[in-house]
């Protein structure tokens, strides 16, 4: 899919909730050979009846009961080798209590059953009163232990069987499943579709997808490659999946085994509750992952998504993890696919610009959220274990591997890892035996520190030079601590860290000093033959980390504008950014304009927005001209923290042409609204008008434009005519994106209004929260989370006790810890906060007018 007490967390920032234990894979009664659905499906009474056939060879003799999961399913017979059998049912274990013991030989267990407007697992979408464009589908969702909610099973990733899945539908929908369809038959006016899956896999990858969908077919050496879409969406098809076959032919050689299927399908449904599955030979994805032509100017999401669960074909696939503990082996290499797929389309700077990225979406939970080991088996519901740790950290450690053991090997060890995992389960430490039996390397050591146990080393590296001497020195401290609160020290990470001073006029900076870092703070002498002009820690970004750069500016400005590797460009802008002055307005101006590498003028862009002065505006200006809509993007986002008239013009001016990106579009709006302090507090009636005009004329792809124009008003925080707009937008009919939008915004908006205004908003969000579809759901959270009223915890309590869903749930619940935590400041401080933003206005205007004082002496 493309989300315990550890010693490294405090008390407000755990990973293991109430309710979390120790899970383990169930004993095993026999092996599953094979697995046989033989369905009908009412789609105008969303509901299904059919036949679940499991073959299973008994492990041992003398097996007397059968205990298999199924939740919330009508159970009408069970009969073993037909022969009905005595069973009990609690809405979540069938037990069959077996007549005949068992002997070794396989038996077959049928399972009568049908299901009634199911919850989980199998969903329809169908169109009502409020979307009555939407199309008529069935589909599935297995991952993590959703399967069970749509047919009996036993349901953990540990047991691999080949399965069969025939169903009848009305004709004129057809129907998709895993491996080959093998027969269709016209009966009435229904149809059968009859699909067989002769590689084995775990239940979570059986899938289902039924609609009215136009078929684009293409090949990939020989194999059949097919997108399925609503119809009239072919060309925007093309347009997302058509690197298809491409990637197939990138993944097999760089995974060492070809594409192990008969076939790849991929199926665009309405209202997933995922952005992809990578059901076995038949992903899944969400309808709007599909680009139009602007839409592709600065979307990488789709390319992405598509990598991701291609890759998954192998890794999640072809080698099935056996235990959900044990999921970023897969979840981490899909994720690390996307970085090696971008490397191979777009080269080595774009795709260790995309890895920073991953590994700052894991900063961001591990410093907000909460710290975990990436392994571990003690949680309440498998999908919390689906998060950032997951996916992008588990794609930072592929990725040290492979820094680490260098291409060559790197390759030889995941082809040695496929190729003696195919079609057989696996955990963590089958990878590093893979490893090791492949390049002799034993990469325990890495594992212990950044798999095993939660955390990453946050650095601070100090540089001097001595010229008497001619002596570099670097004092590198380890600050990361176990309870921020207490200040008690974490473990220490041991390293090699490679380390190189470079110089300009030369083509290369000296050879990497490689740096055993192992304690909490150790200096380093390095004899050279003269000052360096920038030093580079961690060349090529080998580690997982967080890294201050305390050096004298005249070295941080060579980095920026010399070192080759655009990462440690990137470290560079963020230091000379904590400087400030004028000095790091130029230059971080010079490198918004001249950097040759998008990703570092992106950043450039993003440091001039935190220098608080108004030289950074002008010199933010400067960057609209660029040709790269994502920087582009940047520089709008920054200048809202430039508050000046100057800026505030820019914006307006920006969102008035309009820009031939969605994004940019759509971020212009949020600044807009996000300028507005101080002085400036005087335009809000013009930008509420100009953000009113956009929501009336532009809608298209996504609702991203008019999102963003929702985002921009939420800011308006004091407004009652901003959170009166918005709240036109929640309701039932408006587009699903912009309605998802505006239900997080309303939370936004709600810190600054009356208590009137407050509590007709807390009413809606009431209202809304009642809704039952996952994607509302996860809105209402995020929306109550940003409140500060206890209304807004009993909504989100009584949520959490009624979904279904358990990402919901622990949704609900972070965000009750965020609004207590919220309550905790009474009035006093919230003023306070006020009166602090007031005087930062001031100090920027201050600073500001002396800096010019300063320029003209």
């Amino acid at each position: 899919m493309s989300s315990q007490k550890f010693d490294t967390e405090d008390n407000n920032r755990k990973f293991e909730l109430p309710g979390a234990k120790p899970n383990y894979n169930p004993d095993r009664p026999g092996q599953v050979n094979h697995i046989f659905l033989d369905l009908v499906i009412d789609i105008p009474n969303q509901c299904f009846s059919g036949t679940c056939t499991i073959t299973l060879t008994p492990v041992r003799s003398g097996i007397t009961q059968l205990t298999l999961d199924a939740v919330n399913l009508d159970i009408h017979s069970v009969l073993i080798d037909n022969i009905s059998q005595p069973f009990d049912y609690d809405r979540q274990k069938l037990m069959v209590h077996l007549l005949k013991s068992t002997k070794t030989e396989p038996i077959n267990i049928a399972i009568a059953y049908q299901v009634n407007q199911p919850k989980r697992g199998l969903y329809f979408v169908s169109p009502n009163q409020h979307y009555p464009d939407k199309p008529t589908q069935v589909w599935t969702q297995g991952e993590d232990e959703d399967s069970r909610f749509w047919f009996p099973c036993f349901d953990y990733p540990g047991q691999l069987a080949t399965s069969e899945i025939r169903v009848k539908v009305p004709q004129q929908y057809t129907v998709i499943s895993n491996g080959e369809l093998i027969d269709t038959q016209t009966v009435g006016e229904t149809k059968i579709y009859h699909w067989s899956q002769q590689q084995i896999h775990p239940t979570y990858l059986m899938t289902l997808a039924v609609g009215e969908f136009s078929k684009i077919s293409d090949t990939c050496q020989g194999i059949p490659v097919n997108y399925y879409v609503e119809k009239g969406r072919e060309e925007q098809a093309k347009l997302s999946m058509g690197k298809t076959p491409r990637m197939i032919e990138f993944f097999a050689s760089k995974f060492g085994y070809p594409y192990p299927y008969p076939q790849y399908d991929q199926v665009c449904v309405d209202d997933f509750i995922f952005g992809g599955m990578e059901n076995t030979s038949t992903t899944l994805l969400t309808d709007r992952c599909l680009l139009d032509e602007r839409a592709a100017i600065d979307n990488q999401r789709t390319e992405s998504l598509v990598a991701h669960e291609l890759a998954h074909q192998w890794f999640g696939d072809l080698v099935v993890i056996k235990h959900w503990s044990h999921a970023w082996i897969k979840e981490g290499m899909a994720s690390y696919a996307e970085v090696l797929w971008v490397e191979q389309e777009e080269g080595k700077d774009d795709a260790a610009y995309y890895l920073l990225g991953e590994a700052r979406n894991y900063l961001e939970e591990d410093s907000s959220r909460y710290r975990r080991p990436i392994v571990t088996h003690i949680y309440r519901e498998a999908i919390e274990l689906y998060d950032r740790h997951l996916y992008e950290k588990g794609a930072c450690v592929y990725q040290m591997i492979r820094s680490l053991l260098g291409d060559e090997l790197f390759d030889q060890a995941i082809h040695t890892f496929v190729k003696d995992n195919a079609h057989k389960t696996v955990e963590t430490i089958d990878l590093l035996r893979a490893i090791e039996k492949a390049t002799g390397y034993n990469l325990l050591s890495l594992f212990d520190q950044y798999v095993f146990r939660g955390g990453h080393p946050d650095y601070q590296v100090n540089y001097s030079w001595d010229g008497d001497s001619n002596l570099a020195k670097l004092t590198v401290t380890q600050k990361q601590v176990k309870d921020k609160k207490n200040g008690d020290q974490a473990d220490l990470f041991d390293l090699k860290i490679p380390v190189a001073f470079g110089y300009i006029n030369q083509a290369n900076s000296s050879k990497p000093f490689t740096l055993r870092i192992h304690e909490k703070q150790q200096s380093f002498y390095f004899p050279l033959e003269k000052k360096p002009d920038f030093i580079s820690f961690d060349v090529s970004n080998t580690f997982l980390k967080t890294v201050e750069l305390e050096y004298p500016i005249p070295e941080l400005k060579a980095q920026l504008k010399h070192d080759p590797d655009p990462i440690s460009r990137i470290y560079a802008a963020i230091a000379i950014a904590k400087k400030g002055g004028l000095e790091a307005v130029e230059a971080l101006g010079e490198s918004l304009t001249q950097d040759p590498f998008w990703g570092v003028r992106v950043e450039a862009a993003k440091q001039l927005g935190k220098v608080k002065l108004d030289q950074a505006g002008e010199a933010l200006i400067k960057g609209l001209a660029d040709d790269n809509a994502k920087v582009r993007r940047s520089v709008v986002e920054s200048l809202s923290e430039i508050k000046t008239l100057s800026c505030y013009e820019t914006l307006k001016s920006c969102l008035e042409k309009g820009d031939v990106s969605y994004y940019v579009e759509a971020a212009t709006a949020r600044s807009l609204g996000a300028i507005l302090s101080g002085n400036l507090k005087q335009k809000e009636g013009e930008v509420i008008e100009l953000l009113k005009q956009v929501l009336d004329t532009r809608s298209g792809w996504n609702e991203v434009v008019r999102s963003g124009a929702i985002g921009g008003l939420s800011q308006l925080k004091t407004s009652a005519t901003a959170a009166e707009i918005i709240s036109q937008y929640t309701k039932l009919g408006t587009p699903q994106p912009l309605r998802l939008a505006a239900i997080r915004a309303l939370g936004t908006v709600s810190t600054g209004q009356t208590p009137d205004k407050l509590t007709e908003i807390l009413e809606q969000l009431e209202g809304i929260s009642l809704e039952d579809f996952f994607l509302t759901q996860v809105a209402i959270t995020g929306a109550l989370g940003q409140m500060e009223t206890p209304k807004a915890i009993s909504i989100l309590q009584s949520l959490a006790e009624r979904t279904p869903d358990g990402r919901v749930r622990r949704s609900a619940e972070e965000a009750i810890k965020k609004v207590q935590k919220k309550l905790g400041s009474d009035q006093g401080i919230k003023a306070l906060r006020e009166e602090v933003e007031k005087l930062q206005q001031e100090n920027q205007d201050l600073k500001s007018r002396l800096a010019k004082l300063e320029a003209k002496n």
